[in-house]
C-alpha cells in the first residue's frame, strides 16, 4: 500500500529522521532541514527524491508532485 502525503514537511517525515531523509536523497542534514523548513525541495535534487520515495513505498512523488509543491506553486494545477 503506498502511503500519501501532501506537503514537503509529511513527505521528509517518512523517514525516521532527516538524517535518513538526506542520506536517501544523496544530500547535506542541513540542506534536507532547509527543505523540510522551506516546504520545497531544489529542482537537483528531484530525481533523487522521486526514487528514494518509491523506494520508501510513497509512489506518488513525482517531478509533477514536486513542481506542484514547489515554493509559490501550489496554486497551479
Amino acid at each position: 500500500m503506498s502511503k500519501t502525503v501532501s506537503t514537503i514537511s509529511e513527505l521528509i517525515d517518512q523517514w525516521p529522521t532527516i538524517a535518513d531523509f538526506a542520506s536517501a536523497v544523496g544530500c547535506g542534514y542541513e540542506a534536507a532541514r532547509q527543505m523540510r523548513r522551506r516546504g520545497s525541495i531544489a529542482p537537483k535534487h528531484w530525481a533523487r527524491v522521486v526514487d528514494a520515495s518509491a523506494a520508501q513505498g510513497i509512489e506518488e512523488i513525482s517531478f509533477a508532485w514536486l513542481a506542484k509543491h514547489a515554493v509559490g506553486l501550489e496554486a497551479v494545477e
